[in-house]
């Protein structure tokens, strides 16, 4: 009798936990994502009268607090440039060799609403939005002097190395490509950032009544490393 009972009850236990294993796939993620990107820049807020397009590169560290909410640590380097010293009345030119490290929370539109029942809510469910703050080493290896003031004797204010304080505010979409387990295993970031500098020396010169500021497009891919853990909705639909 009392074998009996035992088995009946490791029959129940392993159903149980056949049928919890089965319901939990789709609830799944990584806690945790390296990834790197690419993007493009123009510092659209300079002291400088022309804008001109540079490269930057990032990499990124994700602490995934849910699949859509995270907490984002980046380091990037790339280049800034604006300004034509022969065809623009200022005469300024500058070219910014920077290095930037920042941390931003990020949160998708599908930890907000439930995206179970509409094809619509679904599609929009890895829109983000993403803000925090960040660290720019500026070095502007070539600047221009500033032409019609340089001619009556003096120039504009501004050095070429400098360190500034600046808030980045994102806007953007997040493809996710999941593994044989339900898991998003790989992400394509899809970003438009506008970043507002705490300082007016981007550019290598303090002119004008506002701060600096530059704007990126971005493209780029996370990998997920470990630390599943579940979350209380299906993630894939």
């Amino acid at each position: 009798m009392i074998k009996n009972i035992l088995k009946i009850s490791i029959i129940v236990l392993l159903c149980s936990v056949s049928f919890f294993a089965k319901a939990q796939i789709g609830f799944d993620y990584a806690q945790y994502d390296v990834g790197f990107a690419a993007g493009i820049n123009q510092a659209s807020s300079a002291d400088v009268q022309t804008l001109k397009t540079t490269p930057s590169f990032r990499a990124n560290f994700t602490y995934n607090q849910g699949p859509f909410v995270n907490y984002v640590f980046e380091a990037e380097f790339g280049r800034l440039k604006g300004g034509d010293s022969l065809r623009t009345s200022s005469g300024r030119e500058f070219e910014n060799h920077f290095r930037a490290f920042s941390f931003r929370i990020q949160l998708q539109a599908g930890e907000l609403f439930d995206y179970s029942q509409s094809a619509f809510a679904n599609a929009f469910k890895n829109l983000y939005v993403s803000s925090g703050l960040g660290y720019i080493n500026n070095n502007v290896v070539a600047r221009s002097l500033d032409v019609p003031l340089y001619l009556r004797g003096r120039v504009l204010a501004g050095e070429r190395k400098t360190n500034e304080v600046f808030v980045p505010v994102r806007l953007g979409y997040e493809i996710k490509i999941f593994n044989s387990y339900n898991q998003p295993s790989v992400k394509i970031d899809l970003g438009y950032q506008y970043n507002f500098v705490m300082g007016d020396e981007l550019d290598g010169y303090i002119a004008g009544a506002h701060n600096d500021a530059y704007s990126q497009f971005t493209v780029g891919f996370k990998f997920a490393i470990g630390g599943v853990t579940s979350y209380r909705k299906q993630i894939p639909f």
